[in-house]
């Protein structure tokens, strides 16, 4: 019999490609989701259920009705600037609403978590950014990932919960066209770099630099960036050696190579074939020149190797999904 896996967030963006990636392994997801940000259409993959991570009621009754070997949980607000506008929206959203997640899986046996953080919990860079590396948030949003992964460690140690904090840097791209996933970036509103270059590029809009005079080859600030469906292989991942029996721990979820905004850009330039114009900005508070992931720990521990480094790949099969919402877009409001 299959092992069932509760994908909580499995309508969002990282959520879905997941979801999606578990049933193609043979698992059998169910997708709990309240689909405040997620997206119905994606609510393809497995079973769903449409309910809310602060409907504690509603929580007991899932975990009663069904057995899981193991939770992935994906649900949160993540825009840093609104999170730095209305704190109390975070701290509700990211950590009230994952402690009743965590007291459920606790008071229903549930023994494997999978956690979705984020490399925000490290802040401004002081030295490589190992899993090491000491945890200090700049704004609210990074330090609601950073309050959940205190929780976890601490449910591990008076439970026995066994975990794994994924902390992420940039999540890019979208599953191939040829996977027939039907599922990419979007959100509302959209923040990312790459979907806003190509939806500049897309309606023939130029495309915002935030900052020329970063200490930067180029001047601009350089990233991490990682396939979405290298994010969702080493969600799996994590969850088979947590069942294997191997101990909590967290991994950085990183290329291990950062590029600057404007070798995005000319990356979407090439893609595309638009000459997407660049506007400059000024830089926005709190961001720093480099963030960049020491991956080495997912790669020896989980045997986690990102197949789709590559930047241009990552922005071809972003495009492939922006091209594909636009048809989809334009053929609903004919």
């Amino acid at each position: 019999m299959a092992k069932r896996i509760l994908v909580v967030g499995g309508a969002g963006y990282i959520g879905a490609h997941t979801a999606f990636a578990l049933g193609r392994a043979g698992y059998d997801a169910l997708v709990f989701d309240n689909l405040s940000t997620g997206r119905r259409e994606f609510l393809r993959f497995g079973r769903h259920i449409i309910g809310d991570l602060a409907d504690r009621g509603a929580l007991d009754d899932l975990f009663s009705e069904n057995a899981f070997d193991a939770v992935m949980h994906f649900a949160s607000r993540i825009n840093v600037g609104e999170s730095v506008a209305d704190p109390g929206k975070y701290y509700r959203a990211n950590v009230a609403d994952s402690l009743n997640l965590l007291e459920a899986v606790r008071d229903h046996g549930v023994k494997h978590f999978i956690f979705s953080s984020s490399a925000a919990v490290y802040g401004l860079p002081q030295g490589p950014l190992t899993e090491g590396h000491p945890f200090s948030p700049i704004n609210p949003y990074g330090k609601t990932k950073a309050a959940v992964e205190w929780m976890l460690a601490d449910f591990s140690a008076a439970y026995g919960l066994k975990y794994c904090a994924l902390r992420y840097f940039n999540a890019a791209g979208a599953a191939p066209v040829a996977s027939g996933a039907k599922i990419g970036e979007m959100h509302e509103p959209e923040t990312h770099l790459i979907p806003l270059v190509l939806q500049a590029a897309r309606k023939g809009e130029s495309a915002t630099v935030f900052g020329t005079d970063y200490s930067t080859p180029d001047g601009t600030c350089i990233r991490d960036y990682i396939h979405v469906c290298d994010l969702a292989e080493a969600h799996i991942l994590a969850m088979q050696r947590l069942m294997s029996g191997e101990q909590s721990a967290a991994f950085n979820l990183g290329g291990g190579r950062g590029f600057s905004v404007r070798e995005v850009i000319e990356a979407a330039r090439r893609v595309t074939e638009i000459n997407v114009a660049m506007r400059e900005a000024p830089r926005r508070p709190g961001d720093p020149d480099t963030l960049v992931s020491v991956n080495a720990k997912a790669r020896t521990e989980l045997g986690w190797e990102p197949r789709y480094a590559d930047l241009e790949y990552i922005v071809r099969t972003a495009w492939d999904w922006e091209r594909e919402r636009s048809r989809s877009l334009t053929f609903e409001q004919s």
